[in-house]
């Protein structure tokens, strides 16, 4: 067993029966829930525009190569640097470059998942250099020492309460503060690093390539003064976000926000294609956009698994997913929780450090029936542990147990070589494979086949 798999297990027993957790999240998800049902009923005919988005994306991929090259001569004539990096290391040493070059002391970050997935923070603070989170979400759990814990709302397993108290010890605000006050305490707070930042960090939603435009969407507008105010805009984005054309925003800016929100489109929706111009005032006066592999090009090789490449990073499937409600985002141990977590984590970080993931399913369906582009996730994970088997990651007991199973259940009169008794002894070996909390049921005397056949 591998030493992720083993830490992903203890976390699991110990979250699972945590009814404080439990209650957060569910309640948590629920409002998510609710407010995504009323955003899907805007649509005349939501299958269809999610056909249209899965087409999207699948051109995409399937013509990543040209896409990205197209991306990159747009911007360049615009005035951007592209720098394209094969793994964490060469983004974060590109960074570091930057950094130095400038002599840059703060740092200003709007939300971003592929600066999780470099360690970006760790790294830059690891240089003497501020670097400061914007988004509420990711303010909040980067001041209580934490990772983002989904997708999209990166607090979610925090209460209310949960985040005054965090609030009250930190800056000591008044016991029991409002949302709302909590919130104008951190817009103050935050207007100050945005106009005295010497870089804004932004990552992309979509990367248009007809254009060469970073299309970013949000709600709280800290994206858009992270890439105004400070005089260097860096970019971080996976070379999977690349979308063919300006014309594509149209379906896939609503679609995005509608399964990620609810909401008909997120407040703020901007389309970055380049550094400011010598005739305008504002904007930065540098453009460095650092394209991601880290690994990436190893899932396109894929035959089945590529398909992940069209995510669009929306949540929908975290918050359908009933592992993910009761094991929440941490257990995975990873940048990417939930179901497409599952699919695409063992590709970045080694199929037998985290092929278990993908066992980390029921394989109930409800990821693929709600993705907006149509991506086939409960398919794909049993791809994973497919790849898992014939690679002889299992390890020695599970795989020469599935060889057992596999060989009883290809007969029925193997399986009924045994009665009850002797496999209620058996059983009794693996007396805890359904968990240390549940039981394992009992076999009856007799087969049904052979029951049945007796009352013939």
């Amino acid at each position: 067993m591998s030493k992720q798999k083993k830490i992903f297990l203890q976390k699991s027993k110990g979250i699972v029966f945590d009814k404080k957790h439990r209650a957060t999240i569910r309640f948590n998800i629920s409002k998510y829930d609710t407010a995504v049902a009323k955003g899907k009923e805007r649509y005349a005919d939501l299958n269809l525009a999610k056909e249209r988005a899965s087409y999207v994306k699948a051109k995409a991929v399937n013509r990543l190569y040209d896409y990205l090259l197209m991306f990159e001569e747009r911007i360049t004539a615009n005035g951007a640097s592209v720098i394209w990096a094969r793994n964490s290391e060469e983004a974060i040493l590109e960074i570091q470059k930057v950094i130095r070059e400038n002599a840059a002391r703060l740092v200003v970050k709007s939300k971003s998942m592929t600066t999780e997935e470099i360690d970006f923070n760790h790294h830059i603070e690891g240089l003497g250099v501020e670097s400061l989170e914007t988004d509420l979400g990711e303010y909040i759990v980067q001041i209580a020492g934490e990772k983002p814990y989904h997708i999209v709302t990166p607090a979610m397993h925090k209460s209310r309460k949960d985040i005054a108290d965090l609030f009250t010890e930190k800056f000591n605000t008044p016991e029991g503060s409002e949302p709302e006050y909590l919130t104008s305490y951190v817009r103050e707070k935050l207007r100050k690093k945005f106009t005295s930042a010497d870089i804004g960090v932004t990552g992309a939603n979509f990367l248009v390539a007809d254009v060469g435009g970073i299309a970013v969407t949000e709600n709280e507008g800290n994206a858009l003064m992270t890439v105004s105010f400070p005089k260097i805009h860096i970019v971080i984005a996976g070379i999977e976000k690349v979308i063919p054309s300006m014309r594509d925003l149209a379906l896939m800016w609503p679609i995005l926000a509608a399964h990620g929100t609810g909401q008909q489109i997120s407040v703020y929706n901007s389309l970055v294609t380049g550094p400011k111009k010598p005739e305008e005032t504002d904007g930065p006066e540098k453009m460095i956009v650092i394209l991601l592999d880290n690994k990436r090009t190893d899932l396109f090789d894929k035959d089945d698994q590529y398909l992940a490449l069209k995510c669009i990073r929306c949540g929908a499937c975290l918050n359908a997913c009933p592992i993910y409600k009761n094991i929440g985002g941490y257990t995975y141990d990873s940048t990417y929780g939930g179901p497409i977590g599952s699919v695409i984590t063992p590709f970045y970080n080694g199929l037998k450090e985290y092929g278990h993931l993908s066992s980390a399913c029921s394989v109930c369906g409800k990821c693929t029936e709600v993705c907006p582009v149509k991506i086939p996730l409960h398919h794909l994970l049993l791809y994973n542990r497919r790849d898992v088997v014939e690679r002889g990651y299992g390890g020695f007991v599970w795989n020469q147990g599935m060889k057992g199973f596999e060989f009883a259940m290809k007969r029925r009169a193997r399986l009924d070589l045994l009665g009850g008794k002797a496999k209620n002894m058996l059983g009794m070996l693996g007396k805890h494979a359904l968990g240390e909390r549940k039981q394992m049921p009992r076999f009856a005397d007799q087969s049904f086949s052979k029951q049945w056949n007796n009352k013939k």
